[in-house]
């Protein structure tokens, strides 16, 4: 790339949050010079490429909030996008399942937040209700989201990168972010392959996003906090027990779902994710460390905060990390005719989760514009799903 390349807009980050706002704006402005820089050598090396797939409703999240609206809208711009380029999906539900009286309250409330979304076909099981979705599983009462689904979402991130082209924009990949500079009005980008000059930049940088920001002169006070997800994968000879998604009801004192039971795409069936501490932000192997990023993370109060009000889960969570058997046994509860034999080792990723200094984990997106750039601060699940609604959120934003 040569020196003082211009664009309208630079997009950091080749995740589907960065290729889903790059694409958004062209279809808005097909005039716009865009371009998306990626530090690693291919797009979707991250969070999009390790996530599970899953296409979300809208079922889980508080009625108003960001997440609840972008995520409606989103899948439905995912499906229809999926259907235009002929991406392989399914529309195969979910099922909710609470298994102690406890969780029924929790339950009924998730019925009533799909209904308040706007998420269609949603209704509560019985027992024997449960069993003709999915045979195999176990629960005192369900709720069944049909319109949940299916998707990879690494063949969807190559198609919006596609659509990025097409229209004339620029995906560059193995492009570090290096540091930015305001020189009359303008930014000035400096990478790895050189400068370039833009009116506006765009962070989607996901589990760098907070350092990107503060690199920027950003004064976003949270902290992305690395949460490593680990899956098993069932046995071949006994992926017929998982018709689909089978998932607990979620704690609400987390923005996580909980273990569970997903089927892909191309047919194998996954249980999990697990949420663990990870010790390198990249890391996705249990002895993955990076001295930098836990320095970094033990230097901020909201680390100890957060670690002070939740030690008690975060052990749970590392003893289930490092136990096949408290792995499935929370997996039994859901599919109780599991054993230890039908669990191999899956694959893992790295959520990137936002901490304010208050130690509180941040539930909704959060989107910050300061200094003639947008920052997408937190983005987790479902932001896959609602990628081009984000991307259509930001678009909007920086057309005004």
């Amino acid at each position: 790339m040569e020196a003082q390349v211009k664009c309208d807009i630079a997009i950091l980050g080749g995740g589907i949050i960065g290729l889903g706002t790059g694409l958004a704006l062209l279809r808005r402005s097909p005039n716009l010079r865009v371009i998306l820089l990626e530090k690693e050598k291919e797009i979707a090396a991250h969070q999009t490429g390790r996530n599970s797939g899953v296409i979300h409703s809208g079922v889980y999240y508080r009625p108003g909030s960001l997440k609840a609206k972008l995520c409606v809208e989103g899948a439905r711009a995912l499906i229809a996008f999926c259907r235009e380029h002929r991406i392989r999906h399914e529309l195969c539900g979910k099922l909710i399942l609470a298994t102690r009286p406890e969780e029924i309250p929790r339950l009924k409330e998730l019925h009533g937040r799909a209904a308040a979304n706007g998420v269609q076909g949603c209704s509560l099981l019985a027992p024997e209700q449960i069993r003709e979705i999915e045979p195999s599983a176990a629960g005192i009462q369900g709720l069944h989201v049909p319109s949940t689904g299916i998707v990879d979402y690494r063949e969807v991130a190559r198609a919006y990168a596609q659509g990025i082209r097409q229209r004339g924009g620029t995906v560059q990949t193995g492009c570090r972010f290096l540091g930015i500079r305001k020189e009359n009005g303008a930014s000035l980008i400096l990478t790895s392959q050189g400068e370039m000059r833009s009116r506006l930049v765009i962070n989607c940088a996901g589990l760098q996003c907070d350092r990107v920001a503060r690199l920027t002169g950003g004064s976003a006070p949270l902290r992305i906090i690395p949460f490593r997800g680990e899956y098993y994968e069932l046995i071949p000879e006994k992926r017929s027990l998982v018709r689909g998604l089978i998932y607990p009801v979620p704690d609400p004192r987390f923005p996580f779902l909980g273990v569970h039971l997903s089927r892909r795409i191309d047919g194998r069936v996954e249980a999990g994710p697990s949420a663990v501490l990870a010790l390198k932000r990249e890391g996705y192997r249990k002895g993955d460390v990076s001295i930098g990023d836990c320095l970094e993370m033990l230097a901020f109060p909201g680390f100890w905060r957060m670690a002070g009000r939740h030690w008690k889960t975060g052990l749970y969570e590392l003893a289930r990390s490092f136990s096949k058997g408290i792995f499935l046994r929370d997996l039994r509860r859901l599919v109780p005719a599991l054993q230890e034999g039908d669990l191999l080792p899956g694959g893992s990723g790295v959520r990137a989760q936002a901490v304010d200094s208050g130690g509180n984990l941040l539930d909704d997106f959060h989107l910050i514009e300061e200094g003639g750039m947008v920052h997408v601060l937190n983005a987790p699940s479902p932001a896959a799903t609602a990628s081009l609604a984000i991307g259509e959120f930001i678009a909007e934003k920086t057309a005004r």
